[in-house]
């Protein structure tokens, strides 16, 4: 196509062009007369001359909109029919950043409208941060980074103008591999991280190492020092030990463009909320937001919970569940209009990794995450603590045990939520002997003794978990026995049958499964008495952290929410 003849593709809105076909009795995306129509379905019709020579569309089906009133289509057989069998080919795209996630399910409008959306995408390097692209049967994990660069119209007025944006909103989507389920994990932009060495893509192509920093806030992965999305990614892997498939960068611009897209969003209030500083002014109740209204929704901070970032992360996943439930359903999906709309908001507001530079691979991507129930979605975010260094916190650090715990239930694939898996084959053969370890009375905390022993882990395990079983978790009678005469890949539990209740109870504190419990003898301990022996193994991944991460219990302060329900906003 010539310059002039993109031009006017451009200048056109395809939302404007469908129309019906009285021979076919489908809708047609209509472009500009200086290119070639295409339909969608309908017989192949040869470009019109004179005219740009375009290489001829393939013919595809889309889902048909409900024609207008005193327009409808007599020869619903047909249509029933195409409808059916278009089902299988949306275009399901999710985005990342403050917006999040976002399906885009688009019928295939011709090769000229494809061709226009990929050349909206903007894409950057992942620098070798990435696992090279998600595979289609594996599990998936993707970084959604919300920037705070002021780009575009209208943005100038929310400070730090001349900025080259942070790592302002960040979550790590975890798809389970076999789509039941999934995580977004929000990651807070005060938290205290180390960021790494990031090798960088140059504009020449050539490479600069940008020198890490140690102990600052997450947010400054992102443009600080002129770090790119690859040096998040890196800082993410660090951090969680889960190393992203792909990234997806957005601004403040992907929620107000977004948002408009699908309608608005509703979202829910518990109080009134006039915030200046994110010109956010409604009262209790539900409201459906657009526009600017919704990126002050997502910006506010100062007017709920403490007035701090982890208050806002619980706004936004309210407005990403919120979002995420209107684009999943009929109003939008079945509307053409929209759809060409939320094709053309998304890929303009997106930056992706290399790997994701096309309408095509962006496809197959929303495909995989499309087979998602929202129910089975959860918010969640890392379990922090403020920071002890500062006299007047404003910065935040890891609450070791519990975050380590959410980091390997991810890197385990294991849900978050009661998701009904079938059962795997070895579950089955499961000797019923083990199981019933697990099952029956337990002692209180105060009533277990046990000493502990080294066996593989680090150096200095047995002191750290002795000091959590005491101060912590209520075990008083225990006691440190220094290292085991051999070294173990997994945690045991050693007891006597009369000790079964107190090694059930200790089970259920260190999230020991059947296989690590080992009936046997008791030794005794210091005071004389009869006491079980647990000998941590090369498994062992800290003090307070559960051994066996595919159990599924997630740690009970963990704050959460799943995507099916409207969470009003205290």
């Amino acid at each position: 196509m010539d310059a002039q003849g993109r031009g006017q593709a451009e200048d056109i809105d395809p939302a404007d062009q469908w129309v019906l076909n009285p021979d076919t009795g489908d809708y047609e995306l209509r472009l500009p007369s200086s290119a070639p129509q295409s339909p969608v379905p309908g017989p192949r019709r040869a470009a019109p001359a004179p005219g740009p020579e375009v290489p001829a569309p393939r013919r595809r089906r889309a889902t048909p909109e409900e024609p207008p009133p005193g327009r409808r289509d007599r020869r619903r057989p047909a249509k029933k029919k195409a409808k059916k069998k278009s089902k299988g080919k949306k275009i399901l795209l999710w985005t990342g950043g403050t917006m999040a996630f976002v399906i885009l399910a688009v019928g295939t409008a011709g090769y000229l409208y494809l061709q226009h959306l990929n050349d909206n995408i903007e894409s950057l390097p992942d620098d070798g941060a990435s696992t090279g692209g998600f595979q289609k049967d594996q599990a998936i994990n993707i970084l959604l980074i919300g920037t705070d660069k002021r780009t575009g119209s209208g943005n100038d007025g929310y400070g730090d103008k001349g900025s080259a944006g942070h790592a302002d909103t960040t979550l790590l989507l975890h798809v389970s591999k076999d789509r039941s389920n999934a995580t977004a994990l929000s990651i807070p932009r005060d938290l205290i991280v180390d960021i790494p060495d990031c090798p960088t893509t140059q504009e020449d192509g050539s490479t600069k190492v940008i020198q890490g920093s140690t102990g600052v806030r997450f947010n400054q992965s992102l443009g600080q020092s002129g770090r790119t999305p690859s040096c998040t990614m890196r800082t993410v892997t660090e951090l969680t030990g889960v190393k992203p498939d792909n990234f997806m960068v957005a601004d403040f611009n992907a929620v107000k463009t977004l948002s408009s897209a699908v309608g608005g969003v509703e979202v829910c209030l518990a109080k009134d909320i006039d915030d200046p500083d994110s010109h956010l002014n409604l009262p209790a109740g539900k409201h459906t937001i657009e526009g600017e209204e919704a990126l002050a929704f997502v910006r506010t901070r100062h007017s709920v919970g403490f007035g701090g970032d982890l208050s806002r992360i619980q706004l936004q996943q309210q407005f990403l569940s919120s979002l995420m439930r209107q684009l999943k359903s009929n109003d939008t999906l079945t509307s053409p209009t929209k759809m060409v709309k939320l094709a053309e908001a998304a890929t303009e507001a997106l930056t992706v990794d290399s790997k994701l530079d096309s309408i095509g691979k962006l496809k197959d991507l929303g495909m995989e995450l499309g087979k998602l129930d929202t129910k089975n979605l959860t918010f969640a975010t890392v379990p922090v603590i403020d920071n002890p260094a500062e006299p007047k916190p404003v910065t935040v650090v890891l609450k070791e045990g519990p975050a380590q715990q959410v980091f390997d239930m991810i890197k385990s694939d294991v849900s978050f939520t009661e998701v009904k898996k079938k059962e795997k084959e070895e579950k089955k053969k499961e000797d019923a002997a083990v199981a019933a370890r697990l099952e029956g009375a337990k002692s209180e905390p105060s009533e277990v003794r046990v000493r502990v022993l080294n066996g593989g882990a680090s150096a200095g395990s047995a002191g750290r978990e002795l000091t959590y079983l005491q101060n912590e978790a209520g075990v008083t009678r225990s006691e440190n026995a220094g290292n085991a005469p051999a070294e173990l890949a997994k945690t045991t539990l050693e007891y006597a049958p009369d000790q079964a209740d107190q090694a059930r109870a200790l089970a259920e504190i260190l999230g020991l499964s059947g296989a690590a419990m080992k009936p046997g003898k008791s030794v005794t301990n210091s005071q004389g008495l009869p006491t079980m022996t647990l000998t941590l193994g090369k498994d062992f991944k800290g003090a307070g952290v559960k051994l066996d991460a595919t159990s599924g219990q997630a740690p009970k302060d963990l704050q959460k929410s799943t995507a099916d329900k409207v969470e009003c906003a205290k």
